[in-house]
């Protein structure tokens, strides 16, 4: 408990100093705080050790979300864009992360030993505002928040599972039907989202083949929208490199579209909910996100869930010259494909 304690205040507490630094923003307005994690929920509750160690306003209105998973990052910003309709001029402050050191499982079971391999330390803090006079400092627009929750099904609530191995070691078990399950939750989230981002022609397009294949029984090429008509850029959670493989496929990307997702799965492992904002920065470190340009982030869950987000970029953002997670490796970035698989 003291080790995850550590661990905590380290990721939180670095993110939240990173985030007061960038933006000049000071405890005492912050208005509503949302913090993330979904295996270490300890009493006091996350939320409340950094209450206490910023001493915030005792009429922040603060939430913590534990077991959610790996997308509950974009929970938390949907749950911050709902607070932000309901209260005016205010700041949210969402911190995503993932403490690991209880769930480090020391068993022999192959299937609960992939989570030792893949999972690492970090965290992101995000800054959200409906104040106006802060429009002209925002890096982005929320524009679309899709969540898609697939636990009615039994093997969609299963193929992620913390339990008990025949010899009592806690650990998560990654199910066999993992993939198909997060394919199947990503299809429900695509088929929501692209109504409100996709050019008609693909969504005339998308429909008319659904409807030839499905109800006609035509035997018509599976047809996939081409959402790089209406997305520049895709930031889909580092899960795993079969993940982001079978992702790029079902959305017919190329490996430049993928290529953030790829380089943070290789510097930085799986952060959980955090990797979307590694990839995020990855994008701004590399100079490629330009004003106009919309990003589109996807996350997968346990639950099974898939959580994603649109964002527009307000201006043109030009690399930092110093800090963030990227700023000793970007240049050595982008690996190929090859040279990551190699390593």
């Amino acid at each position: 408990m003291e080790d995850s304690r550590v661990e905590a205040e380290l990721v939180l507490f670095s993110a939240i100093d990173s985030l007061f630094e960038k933006t000049d923003l000071k405890p005492i307005d912050v208005d509503m705080l949302v913090v993330n994690c979904s295996v270490f929920s300890p009493v006091p509750s996350l939320v409340a050790m950094v209450m206490n160690k910023y001493k915030l306003r005792s009429d922040v209105k603060s939430y913590n979300l534990s077991g959610m998973g790996c997308s509950a990052g974009l929970i938390s910003i949907d749950l911050a864009r709902d607070l932000l309709c309901i209260y005016p001029n205010s700041n949210v402050i969402v911190i995503s992360t993932e403490i690991i050191t209880p769930n480090y499982y020391e068993g022999n079971e192959r299937e609960m030993l992939l989570p030792n391999c893949l999972f690492r330390l970090g965290g992101a803090a995000i800054l959200l505002s409906n104040k106006c006079h802060e429009r002209h400092r925002a890096k982005y627009k929320l524009i679309r928040v899709v969540r898609t929750h697939k636990g009615s099904d039994d093997k969609s609530y299963n193929c992620i599972h913390q339990e008990e191995d025949h010899e009592g070691n806690l650990g998560i078990k990654l199910s066999k039907d993992l993939s198909v399950m997060a394919g199947d939750a990503l299809k429900l989230n695509i088929m929501t989202i692209g109504r409100s981002v996709l050019p008609l022609f693909e969504q005339i397009t998308f429909v008319v083949n659904l409807v030839g294949t499905k109800i006609f029984k035509l035997k018509w090429k599976r047809y996939i929208p081409d959402f790089t008509k209406a997305l520049d850029h895709f930031c889909i959670h580092a899960g795993g490199r079969a993940v982001i493989n079978e992702m790029q496929k079902n959305l017919g990307l190329s490996d430049e579209h993928i290529e953030p997702s790829r380089m943070t799965l290789h510097r930085f492992g799986n952060t959980s909910s955090s990797s979307l904002w590694y990839e995020l920065n990855y994008i701004e470190a590399k100079g490629r996100m330009k004003k106009g340009n919309r990003v589109w982030q996807i996350a997968l869950g346990s639950g099974f869930k898939c959580n994603s987000a649109v964002w527009r970029c307000n201006r043109t953002i030009e690399p930092p010259t110093h800090g963030g997670p990227w700023a000793d490796y970007i240049d050595r970035y982008p690996l190929s494909v090859q040279e990551v698989v190699k390593l």
